[in-house]
């Protein structure tokens, strides 16, 4: 089974009949163009240009280890 019918399964346990209309709805205005507020990913991805560079992304740094204890 794939992602978008594992997606609707769980839409369908969650919701009921008038929720699910609506959020059909609502995701077909953003198919449309009708709400610009919400992007589609992939137009996300092609009208956004993100500033930040991989270089200038400080790297995460992990905790310190703890050091083990010593046998006594």
């Amino acid at each position: 089974m794939d992602r978008i019918s594992r997606f609707v399964i769980w839409i369908c346990s969650r919701f009921d009949r008038e929720q699910i209309v609506r959020i059909v709805s609502e995701l077909n205005d953003v198919l449309q163009n009708r709400n610009p507020e919400v992007l589609p990913k992939d137009d996300f991805k092609k009208n956004i240009q993100t500033t930040a560079t991989t270089s200038s992304i400080p790297r995460r740094q992990s905790p310190p280890r703890p050091h083990p204890k010593s046998p006594r």
